[in-house]
């Protein structure tokens, strides 16, 4: 596995099959790290094991040659996420990439710490998610995102996913500070939407960060480009 800890690059064989902990910025999609890793490493076979948002930073585990049989291993550990969510306001898309839906700030002027501790109780554990409009999934072939921009919502199934933990870290009118500990295909975005009208306030999600997934920390993450010069100390211009 190539993680910061490591010190000798020299023997790594991505045909082979390596296994590289990324810290993804804001404004890439996985796919587009995938991309990156492809061009880098210089195989085609790189795939990536949980998809995070283009908005969100974080751990994202990359996986390339024969070690993309172990994905489906990688994508079942438990992922932890620490974020923003907004109170007072919605959006469509849940998060900050769409504009803002509705106002209720005068609401959630008098939400209190209190409350928010009670109103997240129904969001640990077992609990049902209904996904987004503004995501990847398919309909027909179709993102679902795609009939989001032409303004047509369609019906999609609650999807069984598991809350481990939900810590409230700090409130700070209207930025809820938090840190969640959950299953595979939880919509980080979704909890702040249902807690926003849980709390009769709405919600959206102001920012979000991996920072672990089973065991592994993205303290020893690298970011590409930061890869990308100590396997290449000397690139070629």
């Amino acid at each position: 596995m190539i993680l910061r800890t490591k010190s000798d690059f020299s023997d790594i064989d991505f045909n082979k099959g390596e296994v590289i902990l990324i810290d993804k910025e804001k404004g890439f999609t996985s796919f587009d790290i995938v991309h990156r890793m492809r061009r880098l490493s210089g195989v085609k076979k790189v795939g990536h094991a949980g998809t995070l948002d283009p908005k969100a930073s974080g751990l994202l585990i990359i996986c390339t040659g024969k070690k993309t049989k172990e994905i489906t291993e990688y994508q079942n550990l438990e992922k932890t996420y620490e974020g923003i969510f907004t109170i007072g306001n919605t959006t469509p898309s849940f998060d900050s990439e769409t504009e803002f839906d509705s106002d209720h700030l005068d609401i959630a002027a008098n939400i209190t710490l209190e409350q928010i501790e009670e109103a997240k109780k129904e969001f640990m554990g077992a609990i049902y998610q209904v996904p987004p409009m503004y995501s990847a999934l398919k309909l027909n072939g179709k993102a679902l995102y795609k009939y989001a921009r032409k303004g047509v919502t369609v019906e999609r199934a609650p999807r069984p996913v598991e809350i481990y933990s939900f810590n409230i870290l700090k409130f700070e009118f209207p930025d809820i500070h938090f840190e969640i500990k959950c299953s595979k295909g939880t919509y980080i975005r979704v909890i702040a939407n249902d807690l926003g009208a849980k709390l009769g306030c709405g919600a959206f999600l102001k920012s979000l960060r991996r920072t672990q997934i089973g065991s592994y920390n993205v303290s020893d993450a690298f970011e590409v480009e930061e890869l990308k010069k100590l396997l290449i100390p000397n690139p070629v211009n």
